[in-house]
């Protein structure tokens, strides 16, 4: 059975840039093996729903909460991959920052956190995957969507 993962790919928007380059992600750098960098998410607990999963770990790993987010309908993304011979699916929603001036909290399993841009994004997220999904964020945003 594949191991399973949720979590949130958060977004500000910058009020002093126009559209698409107002648009930040933040990232968070692991405090352990070799410090890659990730969206808060984290593994489902027995009995808990995956979307349910996604909230409590971005809480727990950011600090920020449905006081502090907005989810975007109509975007949910799946990734598959290996992690040391075990199979893992991850699902990710994707949340903008209310109010973009709001500051992480970050727990024990990170070291480091950053907003942004798309391409510093994708050279911090190094795995093609993350890259990749980064990627369809910013068009699903670009083309209108997302927007409350």
């Amino acid at each position: 059975m594949a191991l399973r993962a949720c979590g949130f790919i958060i977004f500000r928007r910058l009020a002093q840039c126009s559209p698409p380059h107002n648009i930040e992600y933040l990232l968070l750098q692991t405090s352990y093996g070799e410090h890659h960098w990730t969206p808060p998410k984290g593994h489902v607990d027995p009995g808990e729903d995956d979307l349910t999963t996604a909230w409590r770990e971005t809480q727990e790993e950011a600090g920020l909460g449905k006081e502090h987010l907005c989810m975007v309908n109509g975007f949910l993304h799946k990734l598959h991959y290996e992690v040391r011979g075990k199979q893992k699916e991850v699902l990710y929603w994707l949340a903008e920052l209310r109010d973009p001036s709001i500051k992480v909290i970050l727990s024990d399993e990170h070291q480091d956190y950053r907003w942004a841009k798309l391409d510093e994004a994708c050279s911090l997220a190094k795995y093609q995957d993350l890259q990749d999904t980064l990627k369809s964020v910013q068009h699903f945003l670009e083309k209108g969507e997302g927007r409350q």
